[in-house]
């Protein structure tokens, strides 16, 4: 299996570590220290021996902060978190901030005493995060001090080693595009930013430019490194090791140079000293990169990581992949729905069971490489924790009369799927249809949306609110997140959320649409599928073009929870040509009991 059900975190961890913590910052002069939820690459998941926040605190949760001071010590979540991080982190160590409402440097703005000295890694900010926490220190009147040491990393004795997963090639029947190929594109976009080189921060774009894929993060496909790229196309690619071998050098061509990651410094002071003009992007690169930089004396370009957007943009190869691998893990799905109508309606079944019951149906296309996550495999209440990790401790039956919510992926050499069904254990009640059937409306709004180029997901994600705020209901999580192909099932730059984030949706981006709702205390509802977005093609009678959604996930939705008289004609209608679509590409793909009870679960409403 890949997915393991064993706790990473206790709740004792405030209480053992933070005494070690503070012994650190002591020897270092420091009267607080800022634990970002961060590794040096700044990846959304961690290897374990980044895990420095889950450490100090217990919080087990992808995004989240700490301030730790000699004191006191206050944890930041946003709103996917709130019950989580109080279940897992001692409040008797800890006070709790929303890091919407009061992000870390809001707080030291109020709370910051004059010269306190208050550290940080520059390995894990980036300018663009350390800039409020400047903007703090001049209003408060700390100081911040850069660490050369992390107090965490002295601390903490029995520290994992860090990954050393063998970098491999990734084929171009997959990526659509040579490495020689994406290489000459970025060349062209530095060459057009000014920039003699950029350097390249984020294990995505190393994975994505030179066609590599690794295993040095769970879950996730990426080979953990950088790499500096220069305007005729010409590269190093910075690695440990134990990493490398003939093949990947062979793959590489003799255009790419290979040196081991502890030999990026002298690389960039190289660079300062051939005094060439540095392109580097300050929302994904390390401060310390620019520290760097700047110290050799190079002309530093600030700019988006060129890499980022042509990821995102996923051409004909990947898109045809992309939607292999739906179909194929649209069968496992629907395989695992049906063994939960069927076997799973007990009761006796358990969040566990279930989740290596859908890794079991994934696995027999021999094809799975990885989960894309850990599943959210949530039972009842556990179900209103939008980011559940089931574990031996937290492990609950699936009990009748409750819904149960499972959020799962694969990773496919062809492709990553994410999907989130809902469905009812036993008889659900009138409120349990009417919540989902209300998340369901918002999720047909968002899915059936035409709109003109230059519209970002900020301007859309309220059509998948909508119809739960006008209940008086919402959910604090965004409705869609960018998806990667064979890489990250989170991946920006696009985002559909009430986040202002400008970006456009650009055709060939992959987006999930998964609005939700969340009962504390009783249970969660999501509906989760990916789509593409299509081209811009004119419409009947009207002046400008417009783009659309391509639906790529197939699996049934729940029909006992939907609520027909809650929906309009239309709404009716695009679950029936949904559900048609979803029989016609799954059921040669079933055996033949399977694919008579999918006929019956797509039958028209």
């Amino acid at each position: 299996m890949f997915q393991s059900f064993d706790p990473v975190s206790d709740r004792s961890f405030a209480s053992s570590h933070l005494p070690l913590l503070r012994h650190s910052m002591a020897t270092q002069k420091l009267d607080g220290f800022i634990v970002p939820h961060d590794d040096e690459y700044l990846n959304e998941y961690l290897p374990d021996c980044a895990e420095r926040l889950m450490w100090v605190s217990g919080f087990s949760g992808s995004a989240g902060a700490a301030i730790i001071l000699l004191d006191q010590a206050v944890m930041f979540t946003d709103g996917r978190y709130t019950l989580q991080v109080r279940e897992q982190v001692d409040e008797n160590f800890f006070s709790f901030e929303d890091i919407t409402d009061t992000p870390p440097s809001a707080w030291l703005a109020d709370n910051g005493k004059p010269g306190a000295r208050i550290g940080y890694d520059p390995m894990l900010h980036s300018p663009a995060g350390l800039e409020a926490l400047v903007k703090a220190s001049d209003r408060a009147g700390f100081v911040l001090v850069p660490v050369t040491q992390n107090p965490i990393d002295v601390a903490w004795t029995d520290r994992p080693a860090p990954p050393v997963a063998p970098t491999v090639p990734h084929d171009n029947d997959y990526a659509g595009k040579s490495s020689q190929e994406k290489r000459r594109e970025i060349a062209a976009a530095i060459k057009k930013a000014g920039a003699d080189t950029v350097v390249l921060t984020a294990p995505h774009s190393l994975a994505w430019l030179f066609n590599i894929r690794g295993k040095d993060v769970h879950a996730t496909p990426l080979p953990l490194g950088r790499a500096i790229l220069h305007s005729d196309g010409t590269a190093a690619l910075f690695l440990h090791p134990e990493k490398v071998d003939d093949t990947l050098r062979t793959h590489l061509t003799a255009e790419v140079s290979i040196h081991p990651e502890t030999e990026i410094a002298a690389a960039l002071a190289e660079l300062g000293e051939n005094s060439l003009s540095v392109m580097i992007d300050p929302a994904l690169a390390p401060v310390w990169f620019f520290d760097q930089l700047q110290e050799a004396g190079a002309e530093i370009i600030k700019a988006a990581d060129p890499c980022a957007l042509p990821r995102a943009r996923k051409n004909k190869t990947e898109m045809d992949g992309t939607r292999r691998a739906h179909i194929r893990d649209g069968i496992a799905v629907s395989r695992f729905l049906h063994w939960v109508a069927e076997d799973a309606q007990s009761g006796d079944v358990t969040e566990i069971e279930a989740a290596q019951k859908l890794e079991s149906f994934r696995a027999m296309s021999n094809q799975l490489n990885d989960i894309s996550f850990d599943s959210i495999s949530a039972a009842g209440s556990n179900g209103a924790h939008c980011h559940y990790r089931v574990t031996t401790e937290t492990n609950k039956k699936l009990e009748r009369g409750t819904l149960y919510l499972i959020d799962s992926g694969g990773q496919y050499p062809d492709g990553t799927t994410d999907i989130t069904r809902t469905v009812p254990i036993g008889e659900p009640t009138e409120e349990m249809r009417r919540c989902y059937t209300l998340v369901l409306k918002g999720h047909i709004s968002l899915a059936t949306i035409r709109f003109p180029r230059g519209t970002s997901g900020h301007q859309l994600d309220v059509l998948a609110r909508r119809p739960l705020w006008e209940a008086g209901l919402d959910y604090d999580h965004g409705t869609g997140h960018g998806v990667g192909s064979y890489l990250g099932v989170h991946e920006g730059p696009q985002n559909i959320s009430k986040k202002l984030i400008s970006q456009p949706l650009e055709p060939g981006m992959i987006c999930s649409n998964e609005p939700g709702y969340y009962k504390t205390g009783e249970f969660g509802i999501r509906i989760e599928n990916l789509v593409i977005v299509r081209p811009p093609v004119p419409v009947a009678g009207g002046e400008r073009e417009m783009m659309s959604f391509e639906i790529i996930t197939m699996a049934p939705l729940e029909r006992t929870l939907i609520d027909t008289s809650l929906l309009t004609e239309d709404e009716i209608a695009w679950v029936n040509d949904y559900h048609a679509e979803v029989f016609q590409k799954l059921s040669e793909g079933l055996e033949p009991d399977l694919s008579a009870w999918l006929k019956e679960m797509t039958a028209p409403l």
